[in-house]
C-alpha cells in the first residue's frame, strides 16, 4: 500500500514539475491584462473608448429592425474630426465585425478594399494564368442597398486643474438608391481629468 501511495505521488510530482515548461522572453514588468478592463491612463481616446462605440452602435442598428434579409452593406471609414490622432479604420473595423457576428448583414468591399477587388478580378480574367473554369466573372459583385458613415468629433475644455475632453461619435445607414437616412444614432463620451 505504501509503495502504491509513494509512486502515486511521485508521477503527480513529476506531473505537476513538466506543466510549466514554457520559458518567459523578456522584461519582467510587462503583463497582460484584460482587453475588456476599462482603460483610463490618459483621457485621449483608447481602447475602452473603441469597444463601447463599437458595441453600442451595433447593438442599436442590430435591434433596429432594419436590416431584415440580410442586406449587402458598404462600410465606408469613420471620419476623424478630432483634434488628436485616432485610428478611426479600426473603429470601422470593430463596427463591421460586430455586425457580422450578430449575422444581421452581409458587407461588399468597402471603400478601401475596392481597388484589391477590382485588381483581382483583373488579374483572373486577363492574365491567362488561371484555369477558366475557376476564373471569377466580371459583372458579378453585388452592389450594396445600404452604406454606413460615420464621424467622430470632440470638445476639449482646459484649465489650471481640469482637462475635459467631450467625445460624439455619430453613425448612419443611408439607403443608396434613396439617398434617404434609414437609421442613425451617437454616442458620447466625457472624460476629465484633474491635474
Amino acid at each position: 500500500m505504501f509503495a502504491r501511495f509513494s509512486f502515486i505521488a511521485i508521477v503527480a510530482l513529476l506531473a505537476s514539475g513538466c506543466a510549466n515548461t514554457s520559458p518567459t522572453l523578456g522584461s519582467k514588468n510587462i503583463s497582460y491584462g484584460d482587453t475588456k478592463a476599462v482603460e483610463t491612463v490618459t483621457n485621449e481616446f483608447g481602447s475602452t473608448d473603441l469597444q463601447m462605440i463599437a458595441e453600442s452602435m451595433t447593438r442599436s442598428l442590430a435591434q433596429s429592425g432594419i436590416l431584415q434579409g440580410r442586406p449587402v452593406v458598404q462600410v465606408y471609414d469613420v471620419k476623424n474630426k478630432t483634434s488628436e490622432y485616432i485610428d478611426t479604420r479600426e473603429i470601422t473595423t470593430s463596427i463591421k465585425t460586430q455586425l457580422m457576428k450578430t449575422g444581421v448583414a452581409r458587407f461588399a468591399s468597402d471603400n478601401t478594399a475596392m481597388q484589391s477587388q477590382v485588381d483581382q478580378l483583373k488579374l483572373q480574367n486577363q492574365s491567362g494564368l488561371y484555369k477558366k473554369s475557376t476564373v471569377a466573372k466580371t459583372g458579378n459583385m453585388i452592389a450594396a442597398k445600404y452604406r454606413i458613415e460615420g464621424s467622430i468629433s470632440s470638445i476639449v475644455k482646459r484649465s489650471s486643474d481640469y482637462k475635459d475632453v467631450f467625445y460624439k461619435f455619430s453613425l448612419q445607414l443611408i439607403d443608396v438608391e434613396s439617398g434617404l437616412a434609414e437609421w442613425m444614432d451617437e454616442k458620447e463620451i466625457r472624460k476629465t481629468t484633474e491635474r
